[in-house]
């Protein structure tokens, strides 16, 4: 299992990182909004352990996108907003458990353990093409067995492409699928992804465009 704790407190911060490592849960630690955002876009966390009131954008704001998102990690709030109306307002936001602070770690270590639980009977099978593995659960893609960092964009485009199994996909749905509501339909941010998706894939090019009409996987099937 692997963690990212949002905590702007660095000794607190630390102490939850040594503490998980030693209950064998790898986390990484990131101080303010955007150090999480980063981090959750280039990296695979099973869950997310946020402080509501950190610098940059805030944990509430930091657990508004990664649900809007559709494939962020488990949300756990670690939090000294203790009323019922900070809980209810952190589980509105999409969070999927709460505990406030004081705490014991052990107690911590119990609730992530129950979330990871959860989130694996719930996994999605992994997909397999052209020599490619994607592992949605895991968000790990692999080329001929070699592992390809992806950004979660990327990760979001190659998921469709994949799914599709050597199907055309439009730039109007991948824009659909893989961004939101608010995307502007005449922006060329699906061609630079797919640009820059190709890129980390590496030759032999295993996504290819269909002129006038969008992109596949090449299945080396015609």
């Amino acid at each position: 299992m692997r963690v990212l704790i949002l905590e702007d407190e660095p000794h607190l911060a630390q102490a939850v990182r040594d503490g998980l490592r030693l209950a064998a849960i790898a986390a990484d630690v990131a101080g303010d909004g955007d150090t999480a955002l980063e981090l959750l876009d280039v990296n695979a966390y099973d869950l997310l352990v946020l402080d509501r009131d950190v610098p940059g954008p805030s944990g509430d704001e930091v657990a508004r996108r990664v649900v809007a998102s559709g494939r962020g990690p488990p949300i756990l709030m670690l939090t000294a907003a203790d009323r019922i109306d900070d809980k209810a307002s952190g589980f509105e936001l999409g969070a999927d458990d709460y505990l406030t602070k004081p705490f014991e770690l052990r107690e911590l270590v119990l609730r992530l353990r129950a979330l990871d639980r959860r989130r694996a009977h719930a996994r999605p099978p992994v997909h397999e093409i052209a020599g490619l593995r994607l592992d949605p659960f895991r968000r790990e893609v692999f080329r001929d067995g070699r592992p390809v960092p992806l950004t979660r964009k990327q990760f979001a485009v190659l998921e469709v492409l994949v799914a599709a199994r050597g199907g055309v996909i439009s730039a109007e749905e991948l824009l659909e699928r893989a961004w939101d509501e608010h995307a502007d339909p005449f922006t060329n941010a699906v061609r630079i992804t797919v640009s820059a998706l190709r890129k980390r894939l590496g030759p032999p090019w295993v996504i290819t465009t269909v002129p006038g009409v969008g992109y596949r996987i090449d299945t080396g099937r015609g």
